[in-house]
């Protein structure tokens, strides 16, 4: 590109980071990356009923979590363009100073409409079959009607006059070109509300502006407040940025869009660090919602995606969650990731104790030694089968506790019961017999030892050791598992083994 890149991820603190949040964050910060340029993180937070307790710090935290940074922010003021939160701005009269602009050119104008009368509007306009709209009752008012209503004490908002027959368009970088007409917008609509604060749509464009942000990338429900923000930009003699509608994600199952009623899929980025996500892959998993590289490559790191991104390559076709695609990425970048780092991250999920079963695992109160030797030992067992963290934390708390674990002998029943007790006998007396607590090494030897002795081979010597330290007949490595417990743990579970069979 021939201009230095700036763009901005501008959200509002009336909720926490959840799955769409994230996607624009990221298109924005590979568009800001790929290009060399800035990005700016804004708070919109105008909407003061909605604003929610913590709702910018789980952005900010969430963020980095991912692995998206910003140039300029709050945590990170740049004088030329702070403050970065429009309540500042607001209180700075920076939007005022461009209300007045308007008002002077006799573009905006005071609307003193009170909301009993727009309703009574819209009720009019439904009755007749017509689209909404605001009918500019208030354009090019009288004096006298002025006054009239300042004597009643009504505040007004502030709206602007579109021009008739005029046409919005922008070639958008996902959508191709689009246009809308400016009868086609519901009418003169709202830039500052009655209580001085300014509308979305104009506190929006003043801050592109003055921000000098280039490129604006955000989810296409924005779609239909761009020829508004166009409007505003026009007014003011200002040039507009470029645009690209990034593709909503929809729920493969309904074909909708996905929504907080979508119980069965997770919202929010927390959500996904809480049950065991690793941070890259939900990255990458993100990075072809709404997008898709040139060849076949599926799994990306930060870096290859920043180089390969190209927003030439945004998808104008729906993005559609695939559960089992994320899951599969994600068990990708489990299988790749080394034994030692994958268990300092499950110890840091024990120690934020944010779910069900980091809760029962941090209750066990293990030491950070103990539960790291534990963790890896379960992670080389479970490292190629786990797709989430929260797999090795279930793991290790079954490992833990396998005593007071409710183990299931039943399928002992398919297997020749003396040929089962020689197995169980000849396991105990080879561990009873070592003067020190074997590895998983030396109980694969020990079992090939008492196959050897006992003439017992295959699933006969195999799937006893599986059902009694595990429950089940099919167990991966068992030689691996028994390792995991100390000495006196798998001599208690060979003699409740025992106590079974008989």
């Amino acid at each position: 590109m021939d201009k230095k890149v700036r763009v901005r991820y501008a959200p509002s603190p009336t909720g926490f980071l959840h799955i769409g949040n994230a996607q624009s964050a990221l298109f924005n910060y590979l568009f800001a990356r790929h290009f060399g340029g800035t990005m700016v993180l804004r708070i919109e937070d105008t909407d003061l009923a909605r604003n929610v307790e913590h709702g910018e710090e789980s952005q900010m935290k969430n963020l980095h979590w991912l692995g998206i940074d910003w140039d300029e922010g709050p945590d990170k003021p740049n004088a030329k363009y702070a403050p970065y939160h429009q309540t500042e701005r607001n209180d700075a009269g920076i939007y005022q100073k461009y209300i007045q602009i308007l008002l002077d050119k006799g573009i905006a104008y005071k609307d003193y409409a009170t909301e009993d009368e727009l309703k009574e509007m819209r009720e009019q306009q439904k009755a007749n079959g017509e689209a909404p709209h605001y009918d500019g009752r208030w354009y090019n008012a009288s004096e006298e009607d002025i006054k009239a209503a300042e004597a009643k004490g009504i505040k007004p908002s502030i709206r602007i006059h579109l021009p008739e027959n005029h046409v919005y368009e922008w070639d958008d970088w996902a959508l191709g070109h689009i246009e809308f007409k400016s009868e086609n917008l519901g009418g003169d609509f709202v830039i500052q509300k009655s209580n001085g604060l300014p509308t979305y749509n104009f506190a929006v464009v003043i801050d592109d502006h003055l921000m000098e942000i280039t490129d604006v990338i955000r989810g296409a429900d924005h779609i239909s407040n761009t020829p508004k923000q166009m409007a505003i930009y026009e007014a003011l003699g200002f040039d507009h940025p470029h645009f690209c509608h990034i593709s909503l994600i929809f729920n493969p199952a309904t074909g909708k869009k996905l929504s907080k009623r979508d119980a069965n899929t997770l919202q929010f980025i927390s959500q996904y660090h809480r049950h065991g996500y690793l941070s890259e892959a939900i990255f990458n998993f993100i990075a072809f919602l709404g997008w898709s590289p040139v060849g076949e490559q599926e799994i990306f790191t930060k870096d290859e995606l920043i180089k390969a991104y190209d927003p030439k390559r945004m998808s104008s076709s729906p993005a559609y969650f695939d559960q089992r695609k994320l899951d599969w990425i994600n068990a990708q970048y489990i299988k790749k990731m080394d034994e030692n780092e994958l268990a300092d991250r499950v110890v840091t999920l024990v120690h934020e104790n944010d779910s069900e079963q980091a809760t029962k695992l941090a209750a066990l109160k293990l030491s950070d030694e103990d539960l790291k030797t534990l963790l890896v030992k379960v992670i080389k067992i479970h490292h190629r089968d786990a797709t989430k963290l929260i797999d090795f934390i279930d793991r290790a708390w079954f490992y833990a506790t396998i005593l007071d674990q409710d183990l299931s002998y039943a399928d002992f029943d398919q297997l020749e019961a003396a040929d089962t007790k020689k197995v169980l006998e000849g396991i105990k007396a080879g561990i009873q017999a070592a003067d020190h607590a074997l590895d998983a090494e030396e109980y694969g030897a020990l079992i090939k030892q008492v196959g050897k002795d006992t003439g017992v081979r295959g699933r006969n010597l195999y799937f006893p050791l599986n059902i009694t330290f595990t429950g089940k007949s099919s167990a991966p490595e068992i030689n691996e598992i028994m390792a995991v417990y100390p000495s006196e743990t798998t001599i208690a579970l060979l003699d409740k083994a025992i106590a079974a069979l008989a």
